[in-house]
């Protein structure tokens, strides 16, 4: 049977590993959300260059 103190320090590094993991999991949503932004961006950006370049050629 384990001791209080046993018991105690098991739910503290439970407890520890889960808010790393979810430092981790929430650490990677946020990286790939700013990849997603700033590969969108770059999309618009290019479309924006497109039809800059067509109106050009157009007038």
């Amino acid at each position: 049977m384990p001791s209080s103190k046993q018991l105690a320090d098991f739910g503290y590094k439970a407890f520890s590993a889960s808010m790393m993991l979810l430092t981790v999991y929430g650490g990677f949503l946020c990286s790939a959300r700013a990849y997603r932004y700033f590969q969108h961006r770059g999309v618009l950006r290019q479309a924006a260059e497109e039809q800059k370049a067509q109106s050009i050629l157009q007038d």
